[in-house]
């Protein structure tokens, strides 16, 4: 284990996102940042995160491997199809099952909050004039998410993947596959922070703001993180994470549409809440006691 690489990659890492970081805060923060396109929803912090904030380890992948002139081999770019076409398809499709499967948990432990009259949908419908079922309209665009969110979210969520799991985890991966998957996970939650005190995932008024926003974090990317990385190890590419990462993030936002009052973000509907983290922590619990080293 080289242990200057590592540390090199982690300050380039650490150092590009949080830079941008700093620019997000210096600009309305997370809650506050004006939108770029009016009516959209598409705000300036929204494209720094996805563009130079998601892309800072991929960047740090590339500075290190030229800073240390560590050459070009074991960059898990290759997608070996042929050899691992099932490990892709579960990165393709399971972790936006794994999402729907949390938020459905979400609303069995708060049943209050479920919306039996899909209020959000239906007044979308009736803005536009349209007699279309509301119940058929969340089914369509569920499956279409479950199609296509992993190819269109992963441009951006290579950034990460090729920084996270194509560097660190191959780099770890000498102190055996079970410590190289925790450390490298509880790396990547830390590395969310800041984007987390300006409110990302959790908003700024849960209670004691932001130690326990901070906390989950880490546990939400061990959730999750232990999957992708068991899933770019057994692909021998970082291809099937990119693909469970852009699942993940097209889908994380579909128990919204279910949702009356205020959500309950510590606890879900998306799968950084408790509650509905709760499949991809038994995943990856299953998978740390399965793993071989």
């Amino acid at each position: 284990m080289n242990k200057k690489r590592i540390t090199i990659f982690l300050v380039f890492a650490f150092a590009i996102s949080w830079l941008f970081g700093l620019i997000i805060f210096l600009t309305g923060q997370v809650m506050n940042s004006p939108e770029l396109i009016p009516g959209t929803g598409i705000t300036l912090a929204l494209v720094l995160t996805a563009t130079g904030y998601m892309w800072g380890p991929a960047l740090a992948h590339l500075l290190t491997r030229l800073v240390t002139r560590a050459g070009w081999q074991g960059v898990f770019l290759r997608p070996h199809i042929k050899n691992t076409w099932k490990t892709l398809l579960i990165g393709w499709f399971a972790p936006g099952l794994l999402t729907i499967l949390g938020s459905a948990l979400y609303f069995v432990f708060l049943p209050s909050q479920f919306d039996t009259s899909l209020t959000i949908i239906t007044n979308q419908l009736q803005s536009v004039g349209s007699k279309i079922s509301p119940t058929l309209v969340i089914i369509s665009q569920t499956l279409f998410a479950l199609i296509i969110s992993a190819p269109i979210n992963a441009l951006a969520t290579f950034g990460e993947e090729f920084g996270w799991r194509g560097f660190l985890l191959p780099a770890l991966l000498p102190m055996g596959k079970r410590k190289a998957l925790i450390i490298s996970s509880l790396i990547w939650g830390v590395w969310h922070w800041p984007v987390i005190l300006m409110g990302h995932n959790y908003g700024l008024d849960y209670p004691l703001y932001p130690w326990i926003g901070l906390l989950l974090t880490v546990w939400f990317t061990l959730s999750i993180g232990i999957f992708f990385g068991w899933l770019s190890i057994k692909g021998k590419s970082i291809w099937p994470a990119v693909l469970a990462h852009g699942s993940l993030n097209g889908l994380a936002s579909i128990g919204m549409l279910f949702i009356q009052g205020t959500p309950r973000l510590l606890l879900g509907p998306s799968p950084a809440g408790i509650i509905s983290m709760l499949p991809f922590t038994f995943i990856s619990i299953w998978i740390l006691v399965r793993i071989e080293e």
